[in-house]
């Protein structure tokens, strides 16, 4: 059976990574991993602090659709009287996916199961005949028939008015989650965009520095929706919901739906009703013509992203009382540029009466969230690929092209024999695949498709051969 490689160290690339171990094969896995040294995590459960909470409960995390210990067992056997319902530490959910990979690992060997990880980034794919050959950031290669790109979060593009002079000084970071390794002591921050990466970088910066000013900025300054503290019952009609959600033409006739929803359901929690939409919202994505999409991504998309992703109520609370202190102000404006050599000029326009105004900071954040648009991102193997053929851009630059399954279209149209993608990459296919919930159900399909069950295996191959 052909070997399989997987690019991408983070929860996605181990997600697949054990559920193909899991299979019984008589192909190689192999797991380009990277060099960090937390392999599994990738960024988003890398963080240390305990202050950095998921934003979905206990209950709802998981990394493979047949574990060997739950995520709630796991956290009740570290942290003594945590519940299903708790939203838990991203650390703690980091360190029960390297247990889970561990399991696998002695599993797999025990069953002589081939595997290989390989501590190295990729760094470009060149297709040579039947098979690719994967360079390595070390000198090495890696050769397989099929790949797999779980590459998680792309690196950070600067927003467009920040200067050139502002980018190479110490006062800008493209980075949140470097932040608090900085020796600095700035009086005044500002965090350019109010979203889950802010709320993160806005709690971590209060904690690091308490007597620093904090100032959030974004077009909006829409902080996300809370969870409740409890778990919402579900809305009794969400199934004749979901079936007339999939029959409307477009965003805007959902949104009307929904809308209409709300005012004939006064008391249904508002928040049951957009979970209820989970199972449909990669259907409804798919239906939307490339205009539809560009009209939800234009007039829509800030209200749905605070809506659906969520942040904890524990974080909302400290979010909450910095502004209620004093210590935090969350301003609805467009940035028009940063400048300087630090401290830092930021010229904002306020969307309630258009004023422009430049506020000073000592260090500037800018955390608008996930980038997925790989034509304009630095990132040599995705450059490659876009370069080569070998795969194209979304035309709404959220991610790649890719068949509903994850395979990968060529600039030629088609699929390209072998290549497929995880995560992030799929936003322009899926729109809403990046969680774990989203992730680990699509590792374990693709787990399948790539290492079908034996019986179904050998059939094939009987029917090749007889042909």
């Amino acid at each position: 059976m052909p070997d399989i490689a997987i690019i991408g160290g983070g929860a996605a690339g181990a997600a697949l990574f054990g559920a193909l171990l899991s299979r019984d094969a008589s192909d190689t896995v192999h797991w380009v991993a990277g060099n960090a040294p937390c392999t599994g995590r990738g960024v988003a459960y890398s963080t240390p602090h305990d202050h950095h909470l998921l934003n979905v409960r206990a209950g709802g995390m998981g990394l493979y659709l047949d574990a060997d210990e739950s995520f709630v067992e796991y956290g009740a056997r570290h942290r003594p009287g945590s519940k299903p319902t708790d939203f838990l530490p991203r650390r703690l959910f980091g360190e029960y996916i390297e247990s889970q990979l561990d399991q696998r690992l002695r599993d797999a060997k025990q069953r002589n199961r081939r595997f290989d990880i390989v501590t190295a980034t990729a760094s470009a794919i060149k297709a040579v005949g039947d098979r690719y050959e994967i360079a390595l950031d070390d000198g090495g290669t890696v050769t397989a028939e099929r790949i797999v790109l779980a590459l998680g979060a792309l690196p950070p593009r600067p927003l467009r008015t920040v200067s050139k002079r502002a980018l190479v000084s110490s006062a800008y970071v493209l980075d949140p989650w470097s932040l608090i390794a900085r020796p600095s002591h700035p009086r005044r921050l500002i965090v350019i965009g109010t979203g889950l990466t802010a709320v993160d970088t806005l709690i971590s910066a209060s904690i690091r520095w308490p007597d620093v000013e904090l100032v959030a900025v974004s077009r909006h300054g829409l902080p996300p929706f809370v969870h409740p503290a409890l778990p919402v019952d579900p809305f009794s009609q969400q199934a004749e919901l979901n079936a007339r959600l999939l029959a409307c033409d477009g965003p805007a006739l959902v949104l009307a739906e929904i809308r209409r929803t709300f005012r004939e359901h006064p008391h249904v929690d508002w928040r049951s009703v957009i979970d209820g939409m989970r199972p449909i919202n990669a259907r409804l994505w798919q239906l939307f013509t490339p205009r539809q999409r560009r009209q939800f991504l234009r007039h829509a998309r800030w209200l749905w992203e605070s809506a659906r992703h969520r942040v904890a109520p524990q974080s909302a609370e400290i979010i909450q009382q910095l502004r209620d202190e004093g210590r935090l102000q969350i301003h609805a404006a467009r940035v028009l540029g940063v400048d300087g050599d630090g401290p830092l000029d930021v010229t904002v326009q306020s969307r309630e009466n258009q004023l422009v105004t430049t506020l000073q900071s000592d260090i500037v954040v800018q955390a608008t969230g996930l980038d997925t648009a790989v034509a304009f991102a630095e990132h040599p193997l995705v450059s490659g690929l876009l370069r080569d053929g070998l795969a194209s851009a979304d035309p709404l630059q959220l991610g790649v092209l890719a068949e509903p399954d994850g395979h990968l279209i060529n600039t030629a149209g088609e699929m390209q024999p072998g290549l497929h993608a995880i995560g992030s990459l799929l936003r322009g296919n899926l729109w809403e695949c990046t969680a774990m919930p989203e992730i680990r159900i699509a590792a374990d399909a693709l787990a399948t498709r790539l290492n079908p069950p034996r019986a179904e295996h050998d059939d094939l191959l009987e029917l090749l051969e007889s042909g």
